[in-house]
């Protein structure tokens, strides 16, 4: 049942537009996969091999860890409604920091959100599609405020001091550049 097709068409694409919530696989080439969930309006396909999504602040900096290391990046949709389906994007990524010189760029296809740490750019290598059937319903009742009210309460001296704390590094001990 799963198809591969060689870009993202407009109807995958707009697949993508009506998700809230999207998945990002990352891994090094030793040590710990990392998955994460993401969401709150941070994702945009600018072409049919390419797309970008507006990283916040985390517990954790391991995507970039990652896609510094080896670029490789795997991006889940599923859907939750009616029609099932779940959606892949196989790329190559790379991390786009308020200190780049491409930064405004990309930061200007977002809406501003407290926290925002760098931008992911991927260039999509392959795309798939599978049923979905075994994914259950849901409804979206909206998007957590808990992160942009911890970020507009820390201000952005107290967001600087959480990277230099918390984000220079993965899990594994790689470094993710965030603040050098």
């Amino acid at each position: 049942m799963a198809k591969f097709y060689p870009e993202l068409t407009e109807s995958l694409q707009e697949f993508i537009q009506a998700q809230h919530i999207f998945f990002t696989a990352t891994a090094p080439i030793q040590g710990r996969i990392n998955l994460s969930p993401k969401g709150m309006n941070s994702f945009r396909c600018l072409d049919a091999h390419t797309v970008a999504y507006l990283d916040l602040t985390g517990s954790g900096n391991e995507a970039s860890a990652h896609l510094i290391e080896n670029g490789r990046m795997t991006i889940m949709f599923c859907s939750f409604a009616e029609k099932p389906m779940i959606l892949r994007l196989y790329g190559t990524g790379c991390v786009i920091r308020p200190r780049d010189h491409d930064w405004q760029d990309f930061y200007s296809l977002f809406e501003p959100i407290p926290g925002a740490r760098q931008v992911v750019k991927v260039s999509v290598e392959a795309v798939q599609t599978s049923c979905g059937f075994g994914v259950p319903l849901y409804e979206h009742l909206g998007d957590r405020e808990t992160l942009v009210d911890w970020a507009e309460k820390k201000g952005e001296a107290g967001i600087q001091q959480y990277w230099h704390d918390k984000n220079q590094v993965s899990i594994d001990g790689l470094p993710t550049h965030i603040l050098s």
